[in-house]
């Protein structure tokens, strides 16, 4: 399976936290990724857009964080998330990984200890796996 994490930059240290925590629970089955990053979040369901019309992946990683307790803040997640979704309802296998956090310290511990990370990537692959499993019924 060929999954296609596109991680944003824009907290580059809660990225890192994600991307560890993708990268390790691809790292436990058959399946081999591909990374690449986007400026912020908004910038992620366009990204898989993009490489969707390629058809080289089956599924995407789609991995980010918004800090701040503001409408902006809030704003900037339910977009990312409303992209995403809108793509997902078109047949791609997505996990998102898109973190809202208060501060920074919520958001390391949610890309940490929370593995937000390794959840997004084990949903990527089991809606490629799904999605593949229904097309043989």
């Amino acid at each position: 399976m060929r999954i296609l994490i596109i991680e944003s930059r824009y907290h580059a240290h809660v990225a890192d936290r994600l991307v560890d925590g993708a990268t390790a629970a691809l790292d436990q089955g058959p399946s081999e990724f591909v990374r690449v990053a986007v400026p912020g979040v908004l910038e992620l369901p366009g990204a898989i857009a993009l490489a969707a019309k390629g058809g080289n992946f089956d599924s995407y990683g789609a991995l980010g964080c918004v800090i701040g307790a503001d409408t902006v803040a809030d704003t900037l997640y339910r977009e990312s998330s409303r992209g995403l979704m809108q793509l997902s309802t078109l047949g791609l296998a997505i996990g998102n990984g898109v973190l809202l956090a208060g501060d920074e310290r919520a958001a390391l511990t949610l890309a940490g200890d929370g593995d937000a990370g390794g959840d997004s990537a084990r949903a990527a692959l089991a809606l490629a796996t799904l999605r593949e499993r229904l097309a043989v019924l």
